[in-house]
């Protein structure tokens, strides 16, 4: 057996990637186990440099928050600020911090230096405005939706005006009340005004669908793709503050699917625009169903990954990232029989697996579920190996 794991076994490189691949895909998934940590992020950045040379591919997008990356696009693409500024405010959940981010950030304005606008690289977050501890105002998204329609389209359609936005949101503190994560009580996304808002929400985004011929020529292709960013972002999260306000049973279900859904939804519009790498947590990206515990009971829901290859099929390829060791951690070396200890048993310190030829090469045997003690990290699945198609593996993750 040992021998056929071997053959299935490549260089982190982005050639030996395609090999696996039956095309090049519109959205290569490249997943992580954990977050936090600047040795996996290193290897992304190669292997984007590399998608980039080789492959032509011309966009990343990473899980933050895709309207805080929209300053990270700006300093990439035309220089709009500092790398510092960009740092502090083009990232979510502490993304900034990282090293391995800010190289990224500084090699992209770097390579598209002195390029054509057509051959710059685009950053891209692509998480909803959303943290562990609740949502953000739906103000940033809907005002700048309303302000593009009024400036460039025709403003005798626009459903209301900004004064009237400006009143149904009332203050920003209602929306981002962290209590409201726990206590459906405290959310304001069932009120009165928020439902208004939905509905005004859903008005704008159509009339920037009838306008689409019109405000193309008026602007640009990318001032209105960034319009349609807007949109779905106000709508995506009026939705997610609609059933933060839900009492029943399956309001965490919602939640988190709701997440994931303006995950895919930022992703297939990316798409659209040419290849994409996309980094993320594994889970976020896997074609398989995610499950997890939230107050004892049990959640279930699609991952914005399964929701993409629904609609691009082979045009969207995911490899999933596994670790041997994470010992500042706590995780030390996997047990043999797990799919973590098969492959900590190589040679190579980093390696790329064909997941679905490792799958036939175990057959019958099935690798027993790797027990991670620390919650940050989520091991493979070794029932869903051949679900992704390629699995990066890192042997040693060292304290960043």
């Amino acid at each position: 057996m040992a021998t056929d794991i071997k053959d299935t076994v490549h260089a982190v490189e982005a050639a030996a990637v395609m090999e696996l691949l039956p095309a090049r895909p519109r959205v290569l998934a490249l997943g992580e186990p954990t977050h936090g940590e600047d040795t996996l992020l290193d290897l992304r950045n190669e292997l984007f440099r590399q998608l980039v040379e080789q492959e032509g591919y011309r966009t990343i997008a990473i899980e933050s928050d895709c309207m805080m990356g929209l300053v990270v696009d700006d300093y990439v693409v035309s220089g709009t600020g500092t790398l510092d500024e960009v740092m502090e405010h083009g990232f979510s959940h502490g993304w900034g911090t990282s090293a391995a981010n800010r190289e990224l950030v500084r090699w992209i304005r770097a390579y598209n230096d002195d390029r054509p606008a057509s051959e710059r690289l685009r950053f891209a977050g692509f998480d909803g405005p959303l943290e562990i501890t609740g949502a953000a105002s739906p103000r940033q998204a809907l005002t700048a939706l309303h302000g593009y329609l009024s400036a460039r389209g025709d403003a005798d359609l626009l459903p209301c005006t900004a004064e009237t936005l400006d009143r149904l949101l009332g203050a920003d503190d209602g929306w981002t009340n962290p209590a409201a994560m726990m206590d459906p009580a405290r959310s304001v996304g069932q009120s009165a005004e928020a439902r208004e808002l939905r509905l005004l929400a859903d008005d704008l985004v159509a009339l920037l669908d009838a306008q689409t011929p019109h405000l193309i020529t008026a602007t640009s292709r990318d001032d209105w793709d960034r319009a349609r960013l807007y949109g779905r972002t106000a709508t995506g999260l009026l939705r997610y503050h609609f059933w933060m306000a839900d009492t029943s049973p399956s309001r965490m279900t919602r939640l988190v699917g709701l997440r994931d859904q303006m995950m895919a939804d930022n992703l297939l519009a990316l798409a659209e625009r040419g290849p994409a790498l996309v980094h993320a947590h594994n889970g976020h990206l896997q074609r398989h169903k995610s499950t997890m515990r939230m107050g004892g009971l049990p959640v279930e829901w699609w991952s914005a990954g399964a929701l993409v290859n629904a609609h691009l099929g082979e045009e969207y390829a995911f490899l999933a990232t596994a670790l041997g060791t994470i010992r500042h951690q706590g995780v030390d070396t996997p047990p043999p029989d797990t799919v973590e200890g098969l492959l900590y048993a190589l040679p190579e310190d980093r390696c790329i697996i064909d997941a679905p030829r490792l799958a036939t090469a175990l057959g019958d045997t099935r690798p027993a579920p790797r027990v991670s003690p620390w919650f940050g990290y989520a091991p493979l699945d070794p029932a869903h190996l051949a679900d992704s198609d390629g699995i990066v593996f890192v042997k040693d993750v060292p304290q960043s």
